[in-house]
């Protein structure tokens, strides 16, 4: 599981984007390359912007590209508000 820092701006992308990568990696090394589910937690997320939509949408495309399913939790509801205006929201499953 990757816990989203509280903060998401242009500025942070590559560095949410590393960890989710070195997450990918781990669950690689410890479970071996059969479809598990990985989870981005969004609970402490409190300030961002469109790049945090950004983000989420590369996890899954990342997750999906090594076949692995993906699902987020806990997003505040103005995040999730964002995505239903942007027209993304049915690409951010639930856990």
């Amino acid at each position: 599981m990757l816990m989203l820092p509280a903060v998401i701006t242009h500025a942070e992308v590559p560095h949410v984007l590393d960890l989710f990568r070195q997450t990918l990696e781990q669950a690689e090394a410890q479970q071996g390359q059969a479809g598990v589910m990985l989870t981005v937690d969004g609970s402490a997320l409190t300030q961002f912007d469109s790049s945090a939509l950004a983000v989420l949408l590369e996890c899954q495309r990342m997750a999906r590209n090594r076949g692995r399913a993906f699902a987020v939790q806990s997003l505040p509801p103005r995040l999730r508000e964002l995505a239903r205006l942007y027209g993304v929201e049915q690409f951010l499953q639930s856990a």
